[in-house]
């Protein structure tokens, strides 16, 4: 499911980001505006789920939640608890989680929301884990190949298929990033993009909104930009 978070204050953004990797949620932007999450959604119809703040400068969350036209579903983050049954009088709510936000909570507020989109009861995702092995077999034309994980350069969703790069040979693959992405060494492979996961220890430069693997040029969104540069050996 593709999500947004919409809050004024930086460090709550990146707590929901952290814990969404908990999840199969994907988020695809973050805003500090209400007003400029509305813009986006108006020509963006592949959101299911929006992390709303409720007390933000010059258009409330509750603002937002009146104005917004789009099927979005919202899930109310506070520190604020007056609201609560003021929000659940809109149908679009699905929950409504009190700031600082406990692991355990948000997980139960994502099943909920999973559970209104399913007829089946969820099962239990397994989370994210280092794979014990320093590569992987992929199923090529009927082939299995052995590719070694630190050869990779980049993985690019392509539709139901993804793209492995190496430096000297390109794989299709009829597999998704998030499948992948779960055999990967977490400390050398980033995703940057919603179609895009590199292998950051090849980075050869970034500028403004891209970076530079090898000859190949990837977008980074803003979303992954902070986490990106986290992970960078600054001096």
């Amino acid at each position: 499911m593709n999500c947004i978070i919409i809050d004024d204050d930086v460090s709550a953004r990146l707590i929901i980001r952290q814990l969404c990797k908990e999840t199969d949620l994907e988020i695809i932007e973050e805003f500090s505006s209400a007003i400029e999450a509305i813009k986006f959604l108006n020509s963006n119809k592949n959101i299911d789920v929006a992390f709303l703040d409720i007390h933000m400068p010059t258009f409330s969350g509750i603002d937002f939640i009146k104005t917004i036209k789009s099927n979005v579903k919202i899930i109310l983050t506070t520190s604020d608890k007056n609201f609560a049954l003021e929000a659940f009088e809109y149908k679009s709510v699905v929950d409504y989680l009190l700031k600082p936000i406990a692991k355990e909570r948000f997980l139960k507020s994502v099943d909920k929301l999973i559970n209104l989109n399913t007829d089946k009861p969820k099962e239990k995702q397994p989370s994210k884990s280092i794979e014990n092995k320093d590569y992987i077999f992929v199923n090529v034309e009927k082939r299995l190949v052995k590719i070694n994980i630190s050869e990779i350069l980049l993985i690019e969703a392509k539709g139901d298929y993804i793209g492995i790069r190496t430096d000297k040979k390109s794989f299709i693959v009829h597999s998704t990033l998030k499948k992948i992405e779960k055999k990967l060494p977490l400390d050398s492979f980033l995703r940057i993009h919603r179609s895009y996961i590199i292998n950051t220890s090849e980075i050869i430069d970034i500028e403004d909104n891209s970076v530079l693997i090898k000859k190949h040029v990837i977008p980074i969104s803003r979303s992954h930009k902070t986490e990106l540069i986290k992970r960078l050996n600054l001096l």
